[in-house]
């Protein structure tokens, strides 16, 4: 009889693309049909961790105001709803305009931001 923890632990180390080959030779070759969940099931932790590093939520850093300082601060009080001294502290001092947006909204605030003239990022 077979190491049954080691063969566990070979299933369990396969590739996304091994995992599918698997599925196929045991379909083809054995009659045996994986349940629905079989296959994310024999991938084991590298579907996991594709599956983790999905991000859905962003935070929109001003890493620079560039030249245009008035037309970023306008922007980041759009975007924020602070007064105009914070807004301009802000934009001065860098940092995050907002936490937790959806990867739109994000996309879409770095993308007035960066018309502003300023230098963004998504993190």
């Amino acid at each position: 009889m077979a190491d049954l923890k080691k063969l566990a632990e070979e299933i369990v180390g396969l590739t996304l693309l091994e995992a599918q080959e698997l599925k196929t030779i045991l379909k083809d070759e054995y009659g045996i049909e994986p349940a629905a969940g079989g296959a994310v099931m024999m991938a084991g932790p590298a579907a996991a961790a594709e599956a983790a590093e999905e991000k859905t939520e962003f935070d929109v850093v001003l890493v620079e105001a560039g030249a245009n300082k008035i037309n970023v601060i306008k922007e980041v009080r759009g975007i924020t709803g602070l007064g105009l001294k914070e807004a301009k502290d802000l934009v001065e001092a860098g940092g995050k305009v907002k936490e937790g947006a959806s990867k739109a909204d994000a996309e879409e605030m770095k993308k007035k931001l960066e018309a502003a003239g300023a230098k963004v990022e998504l993190k």
